[in-house]
């Protein structure tokens, strides 16, 4: 049998269900381990409208958080609420039996708030987009993590 190869740039939710579920499947009979993956999110809103200001957007799984989108707007910066998203992130990692964290920022964002954080440098891609490096940085949790209020 010779399989169809179909390139699309919209994928139906069947596929990307399936897709997932045999991936699923493949890394657990080569990990050992059920997928123990759960989503994450610490959501920053407006306390009369409600509205999303930013936040943070990430998951557990395999004992690792990781943090796929922190957004704190201009005028919210320097108060330390994005330092506070990553340490009530890094708190429920560790609840979560989290031992470590990883995320990847682009040289224009926030390279240096996450070492200040304690992350440190796995991997860069240059030129990822052209002009920048997306760096790629990653921490060991304990449970002894900060309170995300500090």
């Amino acid at each position: 049998m010779e399989p169809l190869i179909t390139l699309t740039d919209s994928p139906n939710e069947l596929f990307l269900d399936r897709l997932t579920s045999l991936l699923k499947q493949f890394n657990e009979a080569a990990a050992g381990l059920p997928y123990d993956g759960r989503r994450l999110a610490i959501l920053v809103t407006h306390p009369e409208s409600q509205e999303t200001l930013g936040g943070l957007w990430g998951s557990t799984s395999y004992s690792y958080l990781h943090v796929d989108a922190v957004f704190v707007p201009e005028s919210l910066r320097g108060l330390g609420l994005g330092r506070r998203l990553m340490l009530k992130a890094e708190n429920e990692a560790v609840n979560r039996r989290c031992s470590g964290s990883w995320l990847d920022t682009f040289s224009f964002q926030a390279r240096g708030f996450y070492e200040k954080l304690g992350y440190r440098v796995f991997g860069e891609l240059c030129h990822n987009p052209p002009g920048h490096t997306r760096v790629f940085l990653k921490k060991s949790l304990s449970s002894s993590a900060q309170s995300p209020n500090r």
